[in-house]
């Protein structure tokens, strides 16, 4: 009995620890090396549908750290835009402890972690980067030989590369299409599983049965967040313009 109070109470330590509250999240940044002042803006999509980026808060490094904190209802991914960077750094913006240490010298390997959509976002980021690892060495191995033979006119080497690349392209994009099918069907609660859900219906060959039970598979949690609503609309979107189909029953009236 000794034994489970001290356990009962380590895990109420633990979670009385939190710094944040269901619904809240907080960056904690780090940023060796950049001078205190620089500019660290939090950004996302304009939900206006103009395809720009909107603000969403600025805070300034200090000491080589910065913090950022607020409410979110869903996850979703939002970028941070560290002044004078030539390029933003990606992440998805949910409620918990969000870790981010910048790499000044290189942005895109700044490490992200923390909470459990950018654990997996970081994971699946670097299984892709080993999928697609032989297209991008094909690319390194033969820039320059590409490079000399349009400067010189070598129609025999442009195509015979040429084809090479298309190949490559072929084998890569089948096997990273097999990969986004086996994370979906395999995670039915990370936000990658409905952005690759919600991309794949937007191919008008898309395995439409494939795609439903892979949704039917999703928790509740994902089905509710925006991506998640957009698949099961157009999943009755399709299955009510299909001769035959039967349509999708109303929902509940509610009070």
């Amino acid at each position: 009995m000794k034994k489970l109070f001290l356990f009962l109470s380590a895990s109420a330590l633990l979670v009385s620890c939190s710094k944040v509250g269901k619904g809240e999240y907080i960056i904690t940044g780090t940023a060796k090396g950049i001078e205190n002042g620089k500019t660290i803006i939090l950004q996302t999509q304009d939900p206006s549908g103009m395809g720009g980026l909107i603000n969403i808060d600025t805070v300034k490094v200090e000491n080589g750290k910065f913090e950022i904190s607020g409410k979110v209802t869903e996850p979703s991914f939002h970028v941070l835009q560290l002044e004078a960077a030539n390029q933003p750094i990606p992440f998805i913006l949910e409620s918990g402890e969000i870790n981010i240490e910048i790499n000044k010298d290189s942005i895109q390997n700044t490490k992200i972690s923390g909470t459990y959509n950018n654990d997996e976002y970081v994971k699946f980021n670097e299984e892709m980067k080993v999928v697609q690892k032989k297209l991008i060495d094909f690319q390194k191995a033969n820039t320059l030989k590409m490079n000399q033979a349009q400067q010189a006119k070598d129609t025999a080497t442009i195509n015979s590369l040429m084809g090479e690349f298309q190949k490559l392209q072929q084998e890569v994009g089948e096997k990273s299409k097999a990969k986004y099918i086996t994370y979906s069907e395999t995670h039915p609660k990370s936000l990658i599983s409905a952005l690759i859900l919600q991309s794949m219906l937007g191919d008008p060959t898309a395995d439409i049965k494939k795609a439903e039970k892979i949704y039917d598979g999703f928790e509740e949690e994902l089905k509710n967040t925006k991506p998640g609503k957009a698949i099961k609309e157009r999943l009755t979107a399709i299955k009510s313009s299909v001769p035959g189909a039967a349509a999708m029953p109303a929902a509940p009236a509610t009070k």
